[in-house]
């Protein structure tokens, strides 16, 4: 158990120096709040310091750290907390928080009176967002939300490296850009980006004490792919919010364009493809996906599993039927998903397994199949109809929309776009000489 203790008369000296604390009108977990008061005389009293809503002004404040096999009477023990208490708290806490689920690396903090060496009070972080609060005198027990700010992210890069390792490097989520990806999937071929390539992005990021904790869905998209823009235009129509394009067209397709997430094709549909198990030539009527073990996969699709099994060719491997036109199929997997067997309905981008290599495979990867009509079709050259465009009644309300969000786009630069701009100057410099 690593901690950190502050003294009352300290914590004023660590709030002035605002090292530990911030002073502030949020009461939130790691934040306090100086409350100013004066009596009927005039006379300024001593300020009142609230910290997880409780008003800490004269306690010892003692940060620690739950260590690996940690239990609630072990971190409450050494602060004199009687074991009879301990116990009392630990039957109570249950329709609130299990003290059973304490566990390693999370935050706690002890509160606890100058004059007396017994804590009154211990919270406990669970995760970024929450704090417990035991109350050891009253044996009050109570889970509150710390406070959070909203901020909207927007976005813009040009593609140097891949979709991904540039996105991470402007701070973007992998939540968000496998978002991305999949809104784009079925119009940018994200295998053969080209150097200069643009993207923006809008999303917003629920922040506490300084940390992203979670992140919104994609809120707008723009994707410039060889000279040629793809705007992603958000609006609702028949009681959904989905993506247009300028023209009012959906990007939203029957399927996801890939049935993993951050990967890359290794092998196409080929009729004459050398087997590398076999050592002969047979056609290979899949798209293989390198990944490494363990690696989640997706259904593309709505559907029902019409098989979930293992065998000495397959390897384990998940059958989907979709429609009466379409089936996918999902080979040479680690582990099939909890839950996923023949009849299981399924739904778009839900996890029905894992990445491996069983089967007839030399090494970790998925192999996806793909019929239509019953006959297997190569994937990466089907054509999925969209969903439906923009209806002709919703029109003038998309329009402003889309106005709307085309000035939103322009105003989010990229480097590209700064360093045309910073030679604008130069040109007209040099056209005046």
């Amino acid at each position: 158990m690593n901690t950190k203790w502050i003294g009352a008369t300290a914590l004023f000296l660590t709030l002035g120096a605002g090292a530990i604390f911030q002073i502030g009108k949020n009461t939130g977990a790691n934040s306090t709040e100086d409350i100013e008061t004066i009596d009927s005389t005039g006379i300024e009293k001593e300020k009142e310091v609230f910290l997880y809503g409780i008003n800490v002004t004269g306690l010892n404040i003692i940060e620690g750290t739950v260590s690996k096999n940690q239990t609630l009477g072990s971190i409450l023990t050494p602060f004199n907390v009687p074991y009879q208490i301990i116990d009392e708290i630990a039957k109570k806490s249950k329709g609130v928080f299990d003290v059973r689920w304490i566990s390693a690396n999370k935050k706690f903090t002890i509160l606890q009176s100058a004059d007396s060496p017994q804590a009154q009070f211990f919270i406990y972080e669970p995760n970024p967002a929450e704090y417990v609060v035991f109350d050891l005198d009253s044996m009050e027990i109570y889970k509150a939300e710390k406070p959070a700010i909203i901020k909207t992210r927007e976005i813009g890069g040009v593609i140097e490296t891949s979709l991904y390792v540039d996105m991470v490097k402007q701070g973007i989520s992998p939540e968000i850009i496998d978002q991305f990806a999949d809104l784009y999937g079925w119009s940018v071929d994200f295998q053969r980006l080209q150097k200069g390539d643009l993207f923006k992005v809008v999303f917003e990021e629920k922040v506490i004490d300084d940390v992203v904790v979670s992140v919104s869905g994609v809120q707008l998209a723009y994707f410039e792919h060889m000279g040629q823009a793809y705007h992603a235009i958000p609006f609702e129509q028949n009681g959904q919010v989905s993506f247009f394009d300028q023209n009012g067209n959906s990007f939203k397709k029957a399927f996801l364009r890939d049935p993993l997430k951050y990967t890359r094709i290794s092998s196409k549909y080929n009729l004459n493809r050398f087997h590398p198990v076999q050592k002969r030539f047979k056609a290979h009527l899949g798209t293989d996906y390198a990944a490494a073990t363990g690696t989640e996969i997706r259904s593309v699709g709505d559907g029902t599993v019409v098989e979930a099994r293992y065998t000495s060719a397959n390897g384990n491997y998940v059958k989907i039927k979709h429609n009466g036109t379409y089936t996918t199929q999902y080979l040479h997997m680690s582990k099939i998903g909890k839950g996923i067997s023949p009849g299981t309905r399924i739904r778009q981008g839900q996890v029905i397994g894992y990445v491996g290599s069983t089967g007839l495979a030399t090494g970790p990867h998925l192999c996806f199949r793909f019929w239509k009509n019953g006959k297997q079709e190569d994937w990466l050259k089907e054509k999925i109809p969209p969903s439906e465009p923009v209806l002709q009644a919703n029109r003038a309300a998309f329009n402003a929309k889309k106005d709307e969000s085309l000035r939103l786009l322009a105003e989010i630069s990229t480097k590209r776009e700064e360093k045309l701009v910073a030679e604008i100057p130069n040109q007209t410099q040099t056209a005046e000489q």
